[in-house]
């Protein structure tokens, strides 16, 4: 059906373009109508494909083949694809119904039922005390700082400046779909709350230094806690600290205190070293003077009871026999006592001769007599004369 090509307008106007003004002029050979698809075309060209489909004559055959294609069609449109890395989610009414594993699947079509497809795999970042743009890694620089995030109090009334990053993945997709309207947010007020309760119980040096890797399993075991009782269906697989150090404003001071702190633990070290030097070395010394000491003690009354015992054997001796036992004492004294003194015999009898005898010193080996004195003959010498009678 035309809409008043030509005709007069229904608004009264007599012009025959209608009350837009003049029709738009006609191309060459183009017949009366504009360049536009007209509505009559669309009609027409609808109506001459259904009747390719639909045979002439046919009647409800040719309608029942046309409802068995829509079918076919609507019923084909129920197949979906899970990627590996994703979890099919099936609703039914919009009602949670099942899970479906990666790969070809079947539900039934709209409007029964739907299907959505969340990445279950993939990782997701929580950025709490600061903002930025691209997934920070471990201990990396932070983008802008959030104060009223990072700002936290210690357990001894202390402040510090905390940025940490979350993060997670989806566990039970259907948990995630329908029981948290904003994962993050959920995420996010969970994990600060944890890191001020944790951090509430820290003091300020252990959180500086050593506790950091005790802070971050506390916050994730106490946030993945919470995640559970909400039945969030969110696994929190790290938390990671960016930055924890003293607010901005009061950095200089605390690192003054941190070096005085620094050079007292030094100097107590220190000291701690010299105490554990020179104490072994006096107890080692103190010890060797007093075994020194009692091997002196021992020597000498070891000595002292064998003079004893000496002594009472010779007395023995003495009351069986006195005689001999004086001369053996007598003897035994002279041997020792010419043993360790010089010795000069003088006889007073020997005539001419120089009368001593010096026992200290050994006497010149006397050269041997010649062969030709061996040899010769000895004369006798002459009998002295005895007095005449």
């Amino acid at each position: 059906m035309a809409l008043n090509n030509g005709g007069p307008s229904p608004w009264g106007n007599p012009r025959p373009g209608g009350p837009w003004g003049s029709p738009p002029p006609t191309p060459p050979g183009g017949g009366g109508r504009g360049p536009g698809p007209d509505l009559d075309d669309l009609i027409r060209q609808a109506q001459d494909a259904v009747r390719k489909i639909i045979p002439t004559g046919g009647g409800g055959r040719g309608l029942a083949i046309l409802g068995l294609i829509v079918v076919a069609l609507w019923a084909a449109s129920g197949f979906y694809r899970v990627q590996p890395d994703e979890e099919g989610v099936v609703l039914r009414f919009g009602a949670f119904d099942r899970t479906s594993a990666p790969g070809l699947n079947y539900h039934i079509p709209w409007p029964v039922e739907a299907v959505e497809t969340p990445r279950v795999t993939t990782e997701n970042l929580v950025f709490i005390g600061f903002r930025s743009g691209e997934a920070a890694p471990v201990r990396a620089p932070v983008g802008r700082d959030v104060l009223e995030e990072s700002l936290m109090l210690t357990g001894d009334e202390n402040i510090i400046d905390i940025d940490f990053v979350v993060r997670w993945r989806i566990r039970d997709a259907g948990d995630f779909l329908f029981n948290t309207r904003n994962p993050e947010v959920t995420i996010k007020s969970a994990a600060e709350s944890m890191m001020r309760e944790v951090i509430g119980r820290t003091p300020i040096q252990p959180a500086l230094t050593e506790a950091r890797g005790q802070i971050e399993d506390q916050v994730r075991a106490g946030t993945q806690a919470i995640m559970d009782q909400y039945k969030a269906g969110i696994a929190i697989t790290q938390v990671q600290l960016q930055k924890v150090d003293p607010p901005g404003a009061v950095i200089e001071a605390f690192r003054d205190v941190q070096r005085a702190a620094a050079d007292r633990e030094r100097q107590r070290n220190e000291a701690e070293a010299y105490r554990n030097d020179i104490i072994p070395r006096a107890r080692g010394e103190a010890e060797r003077m007093i075994q020194e000491a009692q091997g002196y003690r021992d020597s000498q009354e070891a000595r002292a009871r064998g003079e004893a015992q000496r002594f009472t054997s010779v007395l023995a001796s003495y009351s069986s026999a006195p005689d001999i036992t004086r001369r053996r004492i007598y003897l035994e004294t002279m041997e020792d006592i010419l043993r360790r003194n010089p010795k000069v015999v003088v006889d007073d009898r020997l005539q001419g001769l120089v009368p001593l005898l010096n026992l200290n010193e050994r006497p010149a080996a006397r050269p041997a007599p010649p062969a030709a004195a061996l040899a010769a003959p000895t004369l006798a010498s002459p009998r002295p004369q005895g007095p005449a009678r």
